[in-house]
């Protein structure tokens, strides 16, 4: 049983959890029924049955499939990326900042990076908008697959439960 509720964990999603609750969280090994009660939290609070297998971001999943089984990412909106294994950034709305202007837009001038060394890629949701993640890479740099989690052996390795179907 986790020592943590699910009002906490709740809490601790809507960024509403007090410092010294979310401090005692981040020291307190992780186990099994803590992740277990973090996707329900998360599950409830997206419109889709698709289950959630496991969190990316604050609005980007890998869940189930209900119509096909299959693992794909997925916006908290319900909009598709594809199959988990496949960078979704390529599916993504991409907001390239490679001028001065541009950059001058999150940067006072005169403290912005050089926009012939560094760029910034945002990448949207193209269905509902949210930001997803941000890159900082060189202008010529290609798109950056973050990861490809191995979720066999996160679920049965590291949580010691069952790993989810999964229709390929």
């Amino acid at each position: 049983m986790s020592v943590f509720t699910r009002e906490q964990v709740n809490n601790l999603v809507d960024g509403k959890l007090d410092w010294d609750t979310t401090l005692r969280m981040l020291q307190t090994p992780k186990d099994k029924e803590r992740f277990e009660l973090y996707l329900s939290v998360l599950q409830d609070k997206v419109s889709w049955k698709d289950r959630i297998i496991l969190p990316l971001g604050p609005h980007l999943y890998i869940a189930q499939s209900q119509s096909t089984g299959q693992w794909v990412n997925k916006c908290s909106c319900g909009h598709e990326f594809g199959d988990y294994r496949h960078n979704w950034k390529m599916d993504a709305a991409i907001y390239v900042r490679d001028t001065p202007e541009a950059m001058q837009e999150i940067y006072p001038e005169l403290m912005a990076p050089d926009t012939d060394w560094q760029v910034y890629r945002e990448y949207y949701c193209p269905e509902c908008g949210v930001l997803h993640d941000v890159e900082a890479p060189t202008p010529w740099y290609p798109v950056i697959h973050d990861f490809e989690p191995d979720i066999e052996s996160f679920y049965k390795n590291w949580l010691g439960l069952p790993v989810p179907d999964r229709a390929d």
